[in-house]
């Protein structure tokens, strides 16, 4: 793996292999690049556990740390998926939440490793940023969604009755 000016470092309990295997397998362009194991036993270890794993998400380069359970996740950090349709969304969404992952709201779920994504289609993310009222129909309307239904988002951003 090439050295980056910057890396995301994600700390699991013992699951970090699983972990990015499953995004390597979920995501485009993603890929388990490394496998670093133990050279001999330590505290809470021996010799050849998977201590670091390299990854790609999405081309993001990470490393996942299988550092115990002293550190857990929380929502405070998350993976944002930027998608185009709905197929793609409930692509994204049904692989985390349908693997042990959980639903949240707004377009937010967690992986089976506590990791916090966003599913978030391109639409929500342009009615935002257009402002005024399409971006508050659209924020109203994602308010009450756990995945994002981009034809209900589309809608909020046309009606101009609201």
């Amino acid at each position: 793996m090439p050295i980056y000016p910057i890396t995301t470092c994600l700390m699991y309990d013992r699951g970090a292999q699983d972990a990015a295997q499953f995004y390597a397998q979920t995501f485009p362009d993603s890929a388990v690049t490394a496998i670093h194991r133990a050279p001999s036993d330590y505290p809470s270890g021996k010799a050849g556990d998977v201590l670091t794993v390299e990854f790609t998400v999405i081309g993001m380069p990470c490393i996942g740390v299988n550092g115990g359970d002293h550190f857990k996740h929380s929502e405070a950090f998350s993976f944002q998926i930027a998608t185009n349709t709905q197929e793609e969304t409930d692509a994204y969404w049904n692989a985390i939440v349908g693997n042990g992952g959980q639903e949240s709201v707004c377009g937010w779920c967690k992986d089976m490793w506590g990791i916090s994504w966003q599913i978030t289609p391109r639409t929500l993310t342009e009615a935002i940023a257009a402002g005024g009222d399409e971006a508050r129909r659209a924020f109203e309307a994602m308010m009450h969604m756990k995945k994002i239904d981009v034809a209900a988002i589309d809608a909020a951003r046309r009606d101009r009755g609201s």
